[in-house]
């Protein structure tokens, strides 16, 4: 069976769609009956004459992981547990600590720390190398492994060996585990008229929480919005449907995102005038931690011409995956097609390149994690508030660029 499911990002979340997913009457080609003959052949000798009695289950788990291994880091085989608990965080919370990460170039990279995690609280930030868990070296271990080893109960510490940009000796940083909440939308006002919105991920339900947001901003400021900042940072993407749909508040006309697979484009979605916000400037905010379908968002509105983009370069994921049910419990989820902006522009390893490049100074790493002794998250949270450099930058643009009415 198959579940038409399809998501953009690093993060574990899905949805049904009835478009997406390779044809069910589509056979083999000759040459792969081919080689499966050499596959059987390998496979009758390890049944014949291994040491011991195989695990049958084991063997077929064992090859089917391996063959979607050789495709891309994104494309995995779940085991019924692992397929279980993937299901599980649909719902918005896991126990973890909140680490989103993806294999680049045969290293476990992270790709950005959930906001208000244990992760994002020992300092751990896009870009860091994840070399052990526990004392135990990651390379060689699928990107599902390592999920797994990073999943626990509340309260249990796992120790995280981190090189920071490829030049910093590794040094060993201690997370407690927790229970990961997933809040999708965040706003404030930052100064009357001047709304702020933070994304953390694009999940079921994120653009009408994002609408119910953006209302209430409207409704806060005794002038209405003149202009609104978009955080995107550290966002691993999430739903397309949500991308599209959030992109779309903010258009009236023109390509949000183009889909292909094999050369040939198999999805286009177009902007419409219905539900669209006024016309008041926006600034994007973005970085190395942006993938996905926070690309979309922010690539759809910087071609388009409705946004400014500020910050650094993005990650650079632009392909799309889809559950397949196998049977038994497992599943697949497996690379089916690769998405482009409106100009038609991939940007997988890539990323985009921020109108305004302006950086934000690091966290240091966290040796130890924080003890009932430590500040509160309200203490760390209103600190990073305060110093954030780049939420500053895009607040000057925008009241530079706002266009106030003679009085």
């Amino acid at each position: 069976m198959k579940i038409k499911a399809i998501w953009l990002g690093l993060c574990v979340t899905f949805f049904s769609i009835s478009s997406y997913g390779a044809n069910a009457t589509d056979k083999p080609s000759t040459d792969l009956y081919r080689e499966l003959e050499l596959f059987t052949k390998a496979l009758s000798h390890v049944e014949r004459d291994y040491a011991e009695v195989p695990d049958n289950k084991k063997l077929v788990y064992g090859a089917i992981r391996g063959m979607l291994a050789t495709l891309d880091p994104h494309s995995i085989f779940m085991s019924p547990e692992l397929y279980k608990e993937i299901k599980v965080d649909t719902q918005g919370w896991f126990g973890g600590v909140g680490i989103e990460i993806t294999v680049k170039d045969g290293h476990l990279i992270v790709v950005a720390p959930i906001e208000g995690s244990p992760a994002e609280r020992a300092g751990i930030q896009p870009g860091d190398t994840i070399t052990k868990i526990d004392g135990t070296p990651v390379k060689g271990l699928s990107l599902t492994e390592t999920v797994q080893k990073m999943r626990g109960a509340k309260g249990t510490k796992m120790v995280l060996t981190i090189s920071r940009n490829g030049t910093s000796a590794p040094k060993e940083v201690t997370v407690l585990r927790d229970i990961i909440h997933i809040k999708s939308v965040r706003s404030e006002t930052l100064e009357d008229g001047y709304g702020y919105v933070r994304i953390n991920s694009f999940q079921e339900g994120t653009s009408k929480e994002l609408e119910k947001a953006l209302k209430a901003l409207e409704k806060k400021s005794d002038t209405g919005l003149q202009g609104l900042v978009i955080d995107l940072r550290n966002n691993p993407g999430g739903l397309l449907e949500e991308a599209v749909s959030i992109s779309d508040k903010f258009l009236t006309q023109g390509t949000i995102v183009s889909t292909s697979s094999r050369g040939k484009e198999i999805d286009r979605r177009v902007a419409t005038v219905e539900g669209t916000h006024p016309h008041y400037p926006v600034v994007i905010l973005v970085n190395r931690g942006s993938a996905s379908a926070s690309e979309i968002v922010a690539a759809a509105l910087q071609e388009n011409k409705r946004a400014v983009l500020m910050g650094t370069k993005t990650f650079g994921k632009g392909s799309v995956q889809t559950i397949f049910e196998l049977g038994g419990g497992s599943a697949i989820k497996l690379t089916i097609a690769k998405y482009f902006t409106p100009k038609g522009k991939s940007i997988h390893g890539k990323g985009i390149q921020p109108d305004i490049i302006i950086e934000n100074p690091k966290r240091p790493l966290k040796g130890q994690p924080e003890t009932k002794e430590s500040r509160s998250e309200e203490d760390v949270e209103a600190e990073e508030k305060a110093n954030d450099y780049q939420k500053k930058m895009a607040l000057d643009y925008l009241k530079k660029h706002v266009k106030r009415p003679l009085s």
